[in-house]
């Protein structure tokens, strides 16, 4: 089994970790792998998208959620938010850089396990079997 630890050498002396309470890190973190963030950042990976089109992208996410979410990632530097002077206003939503590198390496979590779902669900049935 791999540790934390052997995970993470190479990398240098980081001056964040994750693992304790009061690094910054944390907050950032919650909000990629939160429920909507992650869907928010997979689906802004494909291109620049104005809110509605955000909204039905990222199946049951209300309104005020995915506000919610948005101004997290804009505040981390992972998303930036175009406003248009037009009118209607217009909004459209896009991953910076930092936002981009982050979603890669979401949706290639994502990707594995959407492709390790009959497994999931395998073992879940045999959970849900056992404590029957």
């Amino acid at each position: 089994m791999t540790t934390t630890q052997e995970l993470t050498e190479g990398l240098g002396d980081l001056p964040y970790n994750v693992f304790a309470k009061a690094c910054p890190s944390r907050g950032t973190l919650e909000h990629v792998m939160g429920r909507w963030g992650g869907l928010t950042l997979g689906a802004l990976y494909e291109g620049s998208l104005r809110f509605n089109e955000l909204r039905r992208r990222v199946d049951g996410v209300s309104e005020k959620m995915l506000s919610q979410t948005l101004h997290a990632l804009e505040r981390d530097g992972l998303v930036h938010r175009e406003a248009q002077p037009t009118n209607p206003p217009r909004v459209d939503y896009e991953l910076t850089p930092l936002g981009r590198h982050v979603a890669e390496r979401l949706l290639a979590l994502i990707h594995f396990v959407e492709g390790s779902m009959d497994e999931v669900l395998a073992a879940r049935e045999r959970y849900d079997a056992a404590r029957a």
